[in-house]
């Protein structure tokens, strides 16, 4: 697929999405995109075990992983597929540099797919932080 082939496959997901309202449908085309996105935009893969993780995360369970195995990565697996339900998705994480670090690296896999991400900092005043929670996904 082209860039904007692989692009268009959001807003068909999205429609699917709306008319089955069901995920699991979804996921394994959702995956898919998600790890093509990351390899075109950041060089990245997600390796099997990443993909485990994603479906780990999605089903509301903790996956554990070390340091360098790539949790950044995976959170965006589950973050693109539940950003279809135009629910809004929030990435938590330890701290503001965290945030702002994966908001504009992993961001990149997300915009490129057509989706929108906000940033969550501590000492922002409450209607920058009403504009970033309306994000598709955002960073906190």
């Amino acid at each position: 697929m082209s860039n904007s082939e692989l692009r268009a496959k959001t807003f068909q997901l999205k429609r699917k999405y709306q008319a089955e309202k069901n995920l699991s449908s979804i996921i394994s085309e959702c995956f898919a995109v998600t790890r093509e996105a990351s390899l075109r935009t950041l060089g990245l893969r997600h390796f099997d075990v990443q993909l485990l993780g994603g479906l780990v995360l999605n089903n509301n369970k903790i996956a554990e992983m070390r340091t360098g195995e790539g949790k950044t990565l995976v959170a965006t697996l589950p973050a693109y597929l539940n950003a279809l339900t135009k629910k809004g998705v929030h990435i938590v994480t330890v701290n503001d540099y965290l945030a702002g670090r994966d908001q504009i690296s992993m961001g990149q896999i997300h915009r490129f797919l057509g989706l929108n991400t906000g940033l969550i900092q501590e000492k922002m005043l409450f209607r920058e932080r009403q504009k970033n929670y309306d994000a598709d996904i955002t960073y906190v």
